[in-house]
């Protein structure tokens, strides 16, 4: 496949990071008009820790460099992390240590608060920076990290805060009319730094000289300054903040929250009276609870990155987070399982789907994100995993206390060739994530009840079948006994799906399962044979 053809196919896709890279493509036409690589940026608030936010926000947004990289040609591209650690702390987060002396320095710039963590690093700031590189190198993204305050100290943003000066009325005139009556009182553009007591000030400033970048203002003990807003002595309010370093960036592509609506549309307009522009994007819905309320940091209802890789692959999360980024997700334990499966299967498929489906197929753009490919092909396209998830998940359920890898794979022996570990990572990987997810999630439901009604006769019949047959009977063959048993008028289901929740319900102890014929595949007969048994000594 010529890569002419893939540029046409990607010109033409429906996959939301081809349709996010098509607007990038018509708004830069040829390219930046210096030659410089087009620019990405993701935003970090390092007052926390990163989390499954943070790792969405710079996933999606990878996905859409990739396919602009693949719609251009290889177009050259760089992905900035921003952390802007000039923010003044406004509260001390819940889940950090010396909350005392953190309250000591609140209003302060995070880059210039001591680190309360026992670490080497030098600042509050500083170790939740590393924290963000450490989070970001661990899923392989291939980003630069750049930080607020060294931008400010450097004087890497005083051009840009000149700019910010030479237009004050101006900004002043999209702000003001934005906020209450109060907050007009004490706005100002730029937050200069008190020069007594270190904090961001939020009090009006008086622009005395835009070009040496000179501001009065009065600080907190009513003295009146005069001071440069340059070299770190002074931060942009984050609307204008947003805007300037758009600007001073030259930042081309930036996706943002539903929450951040109202702020992109003014951080926008600040963009052009600096002479810019605001950066293509994408707006994205934020993720939900198994309730459908909004996740919240507070009230601890949401799904940590960390839990979801306990019980499931990153891969299986890239796959939930990629579909529909406009819609509302929730984001609960119970859709790993799915996600597992689904990632194995789209994957799977990708090598036997045309060109226009594999762009359209989350797997492609998967296992493209962390590198580039100036092909169709990627590592991996094509594999399929041994044995579904939800079968490994009903495997460890059935297996109870007895649940461990050794235990696990000597059942996989029934199943799979060459049932080894290190023939098959990613399986043994997964096996480790269903035994974890039993364990919190499955093992606590589990009630297999008794057969009721004909329900006993049909597993006396099932299991006189399965005494009968040959070893190396096929998954498929199994099933075909399942299904033939289930239609026997004399047993009283009134369709197959209430004989399979039977088995499910007695054998299991859950109300979904997976198909028996290659449960039993998987467990062996014998041992399957024993569930029987048990489930009508319960009768």
């Amino acid at each position: 496949m010529s890569t002419n053809d893939l540029i046409e196919a990607a010109r033409s896709s429906k996959a939301w990071p081809f349709q996010e890279a098509q607007r990038l493509a018509k708004r830069l036409r040829n390219g930046k008009p210096d030659g410089s690589p087009v620019l990405f940026e993701t935003g970090y608030g390092p007052s926390g820790l990163p989390h499954i936010g943070t790792f969405q926000e710079v996933l999606r947004t990878t996905l859409v460099r990739r396919a602009y990289e693949t719609l251009s040609g290889g177009a050259p591209t760089r992905l900035v992390a921003f952390s802007d650690d000039m923010d003044g702390l406004r509260k001390v987060p819940d889940n950090v240590p010396q909350q005392d002396m953190l309250a000591e320095h609140l209003g302060k710039p995070l880059s210039r608060i001591p680190n309360p963590f026992n670490s080497p690093h030098d600042s509050f700031a500083a170790h939740n920076n590393a924290m963000l590189r450490e989070f970001l190198d661990r899923f392989g993204f291939d980003y630069e990290f750049v930080s607020s305050s060294d931008r400010y100290n450097s004087g890497a943003f005083d051009e840009a805060l000149r700019g910010v000066l030479r237009n004050f009325d101006a900004i002043l005139d999209i702000m003001l009319p934005t906020l209450g009556e109060e907050r007009r009182k004490t706005y100002s553009p730029l937050m200069p730094i008190s020069p007594t007591t270190g904090v961001v000030l939020q009090v009006p400033i008086e622009v005395v000289d835009a070009e040496t970048g000179t501001i009065r203002f009065t600080d907190e003990d009513g003295s009146v300054i005069e001071q440069s807003a340059l070299g770190g002595q002074a931060k942009c309010q984050w609307k204008v903040d947003w805007a300037m370093r758009w600007v001073a960036l030259g930042v081309d592509y930036e996706m943002y929250g539903k929450d951040l609506t109202d702020s992109g549309v003014q951080s926008g307009k600040i963009a052009r009276v600096l002479g810019g522009n605001k950066p293509e994007g994408l707006i994205y819905e934020l993720f939900l609870d198994a309730k459908g309320e909004k996740i919240s940091k507070s009230k601890g209802n949401g799904l940590s990155i960390d839990e979801w890789l306990d019980y499931g692959s990153e891969d299986s999360l890239g796959f939930y987070i990629f579909a529909n980024p406009k819609s509302a997700k929730q984001l609960h334990s119970g859709v790993i399982p799915r996600a597992v499966d689904d990632y194995w299967q789209f994957r799977e498929r990708l090598t036997e789907q045309p060109l226009d489906k594999q762009l359209g197929n989350a797997a492609w753009h998967l296992l493209r994100s962390n590198e580039r490919h100036e092909d169709a092909e990627a590592p991996g396209a094509g594999d399929s995993l041994p044995v579904p998830f939800s079968l490994l998940l009903n495997l460890v359920g059935v297996l109870g206390a007895e649940a461990s890898k050794d235990a696990v794979w000597s059942y996989l022996d029934n199943y799979i060739e060459n049932a080894d570990p290190a023939a098959h990572p990613e399986l043994d990987l997964l096996v480790g994530k269903a035994i974890n997810y039993n364990r919190v999630f499955i093992a606590p439901t589990l009630k297999k009840r008794a057969p009721q009604g004909g329900e006993a006769a049909a597993l006396k019949a099932l299991d006189d079948e399965l005494a009968k047959v040959e070893p190396g009977i096929s998954a498929e063959d199994l099933q075909t006994i399942v299904y033939e048993i289930g239609k026997r008028e004399e047993f009283g289901f009134e369709n197959l799906r209430d004989w399979f929740r039977a088995l499910y319900e007695t054998l299991l102890g859950s109300e979904q399962g997976p198909r028996m014929g290659s449960f039993i595949t998987l467990y062996g007969i014998e041992p399957s044979r024993k569930l029987i048994a048990e489930a009508l000594a319960r009768a």
